[in-house]
């Protein structure tokens, strides 16, 4: 199977466990999170192009795990993470990790922002190592050993 497949279903699948745990993902912790990881992915090297922040500004909105909010409340809280982490990168991820660790306290939140960081990274079909390494480093933050998900 190429690589580009196995992305694509790495993502489809991921996305499938998180719809079918939609209902318990509604807490405040975990829309910080995945708004945190969602900027992150996409800034994952170094800077985003206005193209990228619109392309997962739109995965937010569409996704339907994410739903269980308000798309604008979501947009605004993916572009103030941006801002930290466009204006400086490296102090800024420190604040965006440190509110990913949030969701730390409820295992299936923390696995679901992990989910959503690899479904928002392998959106483009490609899941590059930048990518991987934030959705790496986030696992940390949260606990989590990597290789449960592949990375």
């Amino acid at each position: 199977m190429a690589l580009w497949d196995r992305i694509k279903d790495s993502a489809q699948t991921m996305q499938g466990q998180l719809v079918a745990k939609k209902n318990d993902l509604k807490s405040g912790a975990f829309r910080d999170a995945s708004m945190a990881m969602c900027a992150l992915v996409a800034a994952a090297d170094g800077s985003v192009d206005p193209s990228e922040r619109q392309r997962v500004a739109q995965l937010i909105t569409s996704n339907e795990v994410l739903q269980n909010f308000p798309a604008d409340d979501l947009r605004r809280r993916f572009e103030a993470n941006l801002d930290k982490l466009t204006s400086d990168f490296d102090f800024g991820k420190v604040g965006i990790l440190q509110e990913i660790a949030k969701a730390k306290k409820k295992p299936a939140e923390a696995r679901a922002v992990i989910q959503i960081g690899i479904v928002i990274g392998g959106a483009d079909g490609d899941f590059d190592k930048d990518e991987q390494g934030v959705v790496r480093e986030a696992c940390f933050a949260l606990g989590l050993p990597p290789h449960e998900f592949d990375l």
